[in-house]
């Protein structure tokens, strides 16, 4: 567990602007100490890190925060966009540090200035861009999430996790049990009513991610135990299957 003050060394993000994301609901801390000092964990040092990578993507905060909270989020799809970006922004900076050493040999200027052209990089970002916000799902969270406060996207984020602890409780049970089939019924409702419409092929999707290994299955196994999301995925499948 780390202080703000250890987080903002690490990252060079101010303690101030730390707070601030703590205020608008981007970043919380993982827990406060008596005093009200606030503690990172290395989960919240992870979201950081996608904080800061979206913002190379000129996303604003909100978006930002919109697209991490999001049921669907694909952290590795992010971060393959964000290593596309960078890798163009690199490659963009060793063109103009190679014209300022032609500069510096003739010992005069040049008219070839395409080095500075960005054109690339602010393509590839609107492309991405497009990916995450859209789709009629990002649209619709979008406009559900207007106006909420940072404590509503809190216990809307903790409602979803006490769906999969419940899930996590079922885990004795087959994926075709009654009580089961009505625990998915209640998730797909509840991102219909708190994220976005979740038709059946978006249920689908989500049931896949779950099972894959990453940040998906890491939360939810964490809200109801070893095994809770590859037991959710199954369950969904079932579902699917008796309902398409």
């Amino acid at each position: 567990m780390r202080t703000v003050n250890e987080v903002s060394k690490l990252s060079g993000v101010s303690i101030r602007t730390l707070q601030y994301y703590d205020q608008i609901g981007l970043l919380s801390p993982t827990e406060r100490t008596e005093a009200g000092y606030r503690l990172y964990d290395d989960a919240a040092l992870e979201r950081l890190g996608q904080i800061l990578l979206f913002r190379e993507l000129a996303f604003p905060l909100a978006e930002i925060r919109d697209i991490l909270d999001a049921p669907d989020f694909d952290r590795d799809l992010a971060l393959r966009q964000q290593i596309n970006l960078l890798t163009l922004k690199k490659e963009r900076l060793e063109r103009i540090i190679t014209l300022a050493r032609d500069m510096q040999k003739k010992g005069g200027i040049t008219m070839d200035l395409t080095a500075f052209d960005e054109s690339k990089i602010e393509e590839y970002a609107a492309r991405a861009k497009a990916a995450w916000g859209n789709t009629k799902e990002y649209a619709a969270y979008t406009e559900k999430a207007a106006g909420r406060t940072a404590e509503d996207h809190k216990t809307i984020a903790e409602g979803l996790m006490a769906v999969f602890a419940e899930f996590g409780s079922l885990r004795d049970q087959p994926e075709d049990a009654p009580a089961v089939q009505a625990l998915v019924v209640q998730l797909r409702d509840y991102i219909s009513a708190h994220y976005y419409p979740c038709s059946n092929e978006m249920l689908g999707n989500l049931g896949q991610m779950y099972a894959a290994e990453g940040e998906f299955r890491r939360n939810i196994d964490k809200a109801g135990g070893d095994g809770t999301a590859v037991f959710a995925s199954r369950a969904i499948a079932h579902f699917l299957a008796a309902n398409n």
